[in-house]
């Protein structure tokens, strides 16, 4: 059972969290960090609606029922829209603890462009389970559209999620993890990952505009034992660059965390 100090400690990592994924360009104004209650597991909590790097207090989070995404407390402020996403990840994946969803500029090209993002992604189509009576405004603003998302995580009906990331059509991309720390980092990543392969593959199209007859290696990405190698390191080192991010938002003047 956790204590009162253990639900206050992931607040305070929650808020942090959310600071240093401002900090690190994963979000802007838009997007959501979240975390299932430690002795609630049918419970999540996530901030009210209002940009990551103000969120700066208790009173700014709000407790969800994961079966349906409505808050524990019905008075509670104005939440996110489409904390559907986070609700059915936890729903269908009883181990996972956090979940981010972005919509980085450096990620959405990949969405949209038809080319893989290598390396640590999992490409998802779940825009096309829109019903006819859905908002066609890209927004996973219910269960349905939550579980279609969550979904691709995994093989059917599997219930322990097989991939880190998926990727949404023009929209961004939705992280899951074992807790806070592993799900911000896994973020952060994505975000630099899709950042260096652009640039590869910009560099590779600019050398070959200029040398047309220059014949080059295939782009070396990650192989899939590469692939489960890094998954592997980055759980174990998670902490690593969390604990150099909780410094750099605690030094900066923008981010307030009233929860010690």
């Amino acid at each position: 059972m956790a204590s009162d100090s253990t639900v206050r400690e992931l607040y305070r990592k929650h808020i942090t969290g959310s600071h240093i994924l401002h900090y690190q360009g994963v979000l802007d104004a838009y997007g959501h960090l979240s975390f299932r209650h430690p002795t609630r597991p049918d419970v999540f909590v996530m901030s009210q609606f209002i940009a990551p790097a103000l969120v700066s207090s208790e009173e700014d989070l709000i407790e969800y029922w994961v079966k349906d995404a409505s808050p524990v407390d019905p008075t509670a402020g104005r939440g996110y829209s489409e904390r559907c996403i986070h609700s059915e990840v936890y729903r269908r994946y009883p181990g996972v603890q956090s979940v981010i969803h972005s919509h980085s500029e450096d990620v959405v090209p990949y969405t949209i462009s038809g080319v893989p993002l290598h390396a640590c992604c999992h490409v998802g189509g779940f825009l096309d389970h829109l019903r006819p009576s859905d908002q066609r405004d890209m927004l996973v603003r219910n269960t349905h559209l939550g579980g279609a998302l969550a979904s691709y995580f995994s093989a059917p009906e599997s219930t322990k999620p097989e991939h880190a990331v998926v990727l949404m059509r023009g929209h961004g991309f939705t992280v899951q993890a074992e807790s806070i720390e592993e799900c911000v980092v896994r973020a952060v990543y994505t975000r630099k990952n899709a950042s260096v392969q652009t640039t590869t593959l910009l560099t590779r199209a600019a050398y070959e505009a200029t040398q047309p007859s220059a014949e080059l290696p295939a782009i070396k990405y990650l192989d899939d034992d590469e692939v489960q190698g890094t998954n592997l390191m980055t759980k174990e080192s998670a902490y690593r660059p969390w604990g150099l991010w909780v410094k750099e938002v605690e030094g900066h003047h923008l981010y307030m965390n009233k929860i010690k």
